[in-house]
Order: structure tokens, then C-alpha cells, then sequence
């Protein structure tokens, strides 16, 4: 019998089991696109493309789709961890408990990313944006923990081992984002830990173990959810430069988690217009509302 990691689903037949409506063919160009709905939200895949999307949203699957006689089959994988999670999951990732473990990236000599628009670090802009999201959720009854409060290096073990003794509900790091090297890269990312038997969406030339399990995926459905619902908030400010919600399993402050957790690449220091709305503090004050609204609606 082929375990779940080699099986391949026909996606019509995995709906009708659930109830849902048949698959709908919605284009042909420039990828063959196929649409699945529910009263929850509409779910769009193309055929060959690891981006889908979710109510307008997009997000990366762990395996292209394809055509198989006639058929539109997705990996049992992204069945089981993506479609189900979104199609007939739960309505909220964030469990009963109101305890937040925020995690300003980067601290001490470990200075992160440089802007181009006034040449100060990222581990500034993360500590900042941590405090005003710390200030609007205890004004609305959130028991909020910093892994840092100022300009330290924590190393990520221990930031991880903070969450677990806070007895925190829900972790989330953040951070800004670099090219590397151009200026044109701009938008915003969020990340959760990639399941166990898919190939992550980034690996930074980290090895890329799909046969790896970790803490944190006991918690993938509430994982993809939390990323998903910051993604979309941060996105109404960010503005429609929307590189997806994606997995990937280096990130040691993600895979150690007992709680749902997402890391936030809140826009590019490296790209000239992203930069310089960072700088404002203003706009920090946004990106902070937008992360509130998404942990309390």
C-alpha cells in the first residue's frame, strides 16, 4: 500500500468524499487553473505551480499539482495539510489562552539587515515594532512577553525555551527582510514550519530533511492559519506586494515551538521605497495594528 508521502489524490474525488462542490476548470491561461470552494473561502491551483491561493491570498504548496488522465490530482500532503486545514478547519489558530510570546529579531551584535534609506539596523525596527504591538494587545487583555526587551543577542535556544516557560499560546518573531543585493525585491513574506514529508518553500542552503519532525508539527493546521491571517492583515498595509505565506524548517525559533508560531518578514530594508516607510514610525505603528487585528478578531 503507498503511504501518504507517495500518494497522489484525484482532487474531485477528495471533495465529493467531504461534501464540497466539484472542482471548476477557471482558466487555461497562462496555467491551467482550477477552483475549489466551501462556505469557508475559495481555494485557486494552477497546474505545475507551487502558488496557490486562498481567498485572493497566496501561499506555497509543498507539491505542483498536475493532470493525470484528465484529472486534476494534488499530493496527499497539501490534501491533508493545506486544502483540509483551509477548506473544513477551524475558524481561529489562536488558541483560548491570551499569552503572546513576541520575538524582535536580531539584538546586540547580531544586527540583522541595514536599511538603505538611513543605514540603521533591523534589530532596531523589530524591538520597536514588538513594543507597540505589546502596548495595543495588553490594552485589549493579552498577557504580551518579549524574548527581548532591549539591544541584547538572545540565541534562538533560548528564545524558544522562553515561549515554552511563558506557557505561551501563540509565538511570533519578526523581522525585515534583505535582497542581498538588489534594490527592485520588495513585498511581504510569513513564514510557519514546514510538515513533515514536503520539501520546504526556503532553505537558504540549510539541508532540507523532509523526513524531519519537529515539536512544532504537532501544530501545522494552526500554524497555516496563524501565518494566513497575519499575512492578510499585514497585507492591507503593506500595500499588494504579496510573496506568500511559506515553510521552511531552518528557522529554529519556528520548529521548537509547542504553540502555534509564524516569523513575519514585514517588507525589505534593501529596496529603496520599503525602507523608507520602515523608518517611519508611524508606519511601524501600523504594521503593529494590523498584528493586533488579526490576533483579535
Amino acid at each position: 500500500m503507498p503511504t501518504i508521502a507517495s500518494t497522489w489524490l484525484s482532487l474531485n474525488r477528495w471533495a465529493g468524499e467531504r461534501g464540497l462542490n466539484p472542482v471548476r476548470r477557471v482558466s487555461s491561461t497562462p496555467l491551467e487553473s482550477y477552483l475549489l470552494g466551501s462556505a469557508k473561502g475559495a481555494l485557486l491551483l494552477s497546474v505545475g505551480s507551487l502558488s496557490a491561493s486562498w481567498d485572493g491570498l497566496e501561499f506555497r504548496l509543498g507539491f505542483a499539482p498536475q493532470i493525470i488522465e484528465g484529472e486534476l490530482f494534488v499530493h496527499a500532503l497539501d490534501a491533508q495539510k493545506h486544502i483540509e486545514t483551509l477548506l473544513t478547519g477551524p475558524e481561529s489558530p489562536v488558541p483560548a489562552g491570551r499569552v503572546l510570546v513576541l520575538d524582535p529579531g536580531h539584538g546586540g551584535a547580531n544586527s540583522g539587515a541595514r536599511s538603505i534609506a538611513d543605514g540603521r539596523t533591523e534589530k532596531e525596527f523589530t524591538l520597536d515594532w514588538a513594543f507597540r504591538l505589546a502596548r495595543l494587545l495588553g490594552q485589549q487583555g493579552w498577557r504580551v512577553l518579549l524574548t527581548r526587551t532591549n539591544d541584547t543577542d538572545v540565541p534562538l535556544a533560548e528564545r524558544v525555551a522562553f515561549a515554552e516557560n511563558s506557557r505561551a499560546d501563540v509565538f511570533i518573531s519578526l523581522h525585515f527582510n534583505s535582497s542581498g543585493g538588489g534594490r527592485d525585491q520588495a513585498g511581504l513574506e510569513t513564514y510557519c514550519l514546514t510538515p513533515a514529508g514536503m520539501p520546504s518553500s526556503l532553505t537558504r542552503g540549510y539541508d532540507d530533511d523532509p523526513e524531519q519532525v519537529f515539536p512544532n508539527n504537532a501544530f501545522d493546521a494552526g500554524n497555516l492559519l496563524l501565518a494566513l491571517r497575519l499575512h492578510r492583515a499585514l497585507l492591507a498595509v503593506n500595500g499588494d506586494a504579496d510573496r506568500g505565506v511559506r515553510h521552511a524548517r531552518f528557522m529554529t525559533v519556528l520548529r521548537g515551538q509547542n504553540r502555534p508560531a509564524a516569523l513575519i518578514e514585514g517588507g525589505y530594508l534593501s529596496n529603496p521605497r520599503e525602507a523608507t516607510r520602515i523608518a517611519d514610525p508611524a508606519y511601524r505603528q501600523q504594521l503593529a495594528e494590523a498584528v493586533a487585528r488579526a490576533l483579535t478578531q
